[in-house]
């Protein structure tokens, strides 16, 4: 499949529903319906918005009215959690068909899913699970992103997944995976470095060892997020990405290596859960759009010098 695919537009004519707005080198934050009023008070915010598809596949009502009015004015990600496109069986035709639908209802500039799954048969499970890294894997993870990227027509993007285990079945490295899935798809990548700093510290190998292996130049969105540190059954460290907190100074240090290494590339913070005013949520997404801003100086200043 073509890594540049047009984008579909969402009516007969051609004519786009929303403005088409610049998301480069921009910070943005995850859209929670109890921010919606102060962020109308704040005014149109200078990055862009995330929201997790599944949470508008119903028909429309209050979370619609107030996605339109957001969208309207700013940039939206739209990012898949229940695609299971890491797991053995067919997508769901019909959660695909209703993924679809809401890409053509709001535009949005990034459209991401994660490398995880999260269906068996009929059940859906409220996580993200790991997969091993096998040809036979490879083999459907590449397939089901041929099936949805010919379904939009457009791009997705790829998120690394946050794990707890490890196959002893896998074949190859994580990083050696997913490079080899973008060059089958023509996919691109959303690199969370929360969720390097996780599973780096779940599995005991350096955050930055992962990074230098991991194809940086087809990352096209980076997410930060908090995660809790806890126990495992035999009282060893184990990291938790779950969403909750502020961003580790840790994981700002990374965040801070890769951007230099790689520019200003769209930024969201995620935080899911003991979600806080919205004055803290923005401050973290300002914070990253600090360092997006002191990257896009040194490459203006480093053209101008030459």
């Amino acid at each position: 499949m073509d890594a540049v695919m047009q984008k579909q537009d969402a009516r007969p004519d051609g004519r786009l529903r929303f403005p088409t707005l610049p998301l480069g080198g921009l910070a943005g934050t995850s859209f929670k319906p109890e921010h919606f009023k102060a962020i109308l008070r704040d005014g149109p915010q200078r990055g862009f918005f995330e929201v997790h598809a599944e949470n508008y596949m119903g028909a429309g009502g209050p979370p619609h009215r107030s996605l339109q009015r957001i969208r309207s004015e700013h940039p939206l990600s739209l990012h898949g959690v229940c695609m299971s496109i890491g797991g053995p069986q067919p997508l769901d035709g019909e959660h695909l068909g209703r993924f679809c639908a809401l890409v053509a209802r709001y535009e949005p500039a990034l459209i991401s899913e994660h490398l995880a799954w999260s269906t068996h048969q009929s059940t859906f499970f409220n996580d993200l699970l790991p997969l091993p890294y096998t040809e036979a894997t490879l083999d459907y993870v590449c397939s089901h992103i041929d099936q949805v990227q010919d379904a939009l027509r457009q791009q997705i993007l790829l998120e690394n997944p946050s794990t707890y285990v490890a196959f002893e079945n896998s074949t190859m490295s994580e990083t050696d995976f997913i490079r080899t899935i973008v060059r089958r798809t023509g996919c691109a990548l959303l690199l969370d470095i929360n969720n390097v700093f996780v599973s780096a510290g779940n599995h005991g190998y350096p955050a930055l060892d992962y990074l230098a292996n991991f194809p940086l130049d087809e990352v096209r969105e980076i997410h930060l997020a908090g995660h809790a540190e806890q126990s495992d059954d035999e009282g060893e460290r184990l990291l938790i990405d779950s969403h909750d907190g502020p961003v580790a100074d840790a994981v700002w240090k990374l965040y801070e290596i890769v951007v230099a290494r790689c520019g200003a590339i769209p930024t969201l913070v995620e935080w899911d859960s003991n979600i806080p005013e919205w004055r803290v949520l923005k401050a973290e997404a300002e914070a990253a759009q600090l360092i997006l801003d002191r990257s896009s100086a040194r490459t203006v200043t480093i053209e101008h010098v030459a």
